[in-house]
Order: C-alpha cells, then sequence, then structure tokens
C-alpha cells in the first residue's frame, strides 16, 4: 500500500495528490507561506511502514498504546 495524500487549497484552485508526506507537508507549507491561503489535507493512505511506526509509537495518543517490544522505540541501550 501506498502513501496517499490530498491538499486542496481554500482559497484557489491548487489541489494536488501526493505519494509522500513529506512532500505534502512541503507543498502545504510552501503555499501557506508564500500565497498566505489556508491549505487542507487528507491522508488517504499511509505507505506499510509508517503505519507500523505509528503504531508500535502509540501515536493514538492513549498511554499504553505504544510496543514497547518494537526495534522502532530502541533509543538506545544502557550499554551506551
Amino acid at each position: 500500500m501506498e502513501t496517499v495524500v490530498r491538499v486542496r487549497c481554500r482559497d484557489c484552485d491548487l489541489a494536488e495528490t501526493y505519494d509522500s508526506l513529506r512532500r505534502a507537508r512541503t507543498a502545504v507549507a510552501d503555499h501557506e507561506r508564500t500565497a498566505g491561503h489556508l491549505v487542507d489535507w487528507d491522508i488517504e493512505r499511509l505507505a506499510a511502514g509508517v503505519e507500523r511506526a505509528g503504531d508500535d509509537a502509540g501515536v493514538c495518543g492513549r498511554d499504553g498504546c505504544e510496543n514497547p517490544d518494537s526495534p522502532l522505540l530502541d533509543f538506545g541501550s544502557d550499554t551506551e
């Protein structure tokens, strides 16, 4: 599954689809900065690895949602 992010400007005809969160965020920030417009964006789908990282990190906002066994949350070991 690929990432799909749709970006639409409230103030002009800007409407784009991106396959990367980074590219979508950059486009939103650039348009808001240069045009002074408000831009809406919808994340329709995320790549499987991004979804897993979010799930493992507990991005749902509730305490205890993170996966403590995930290698994605290994911020360093005691031997460092």
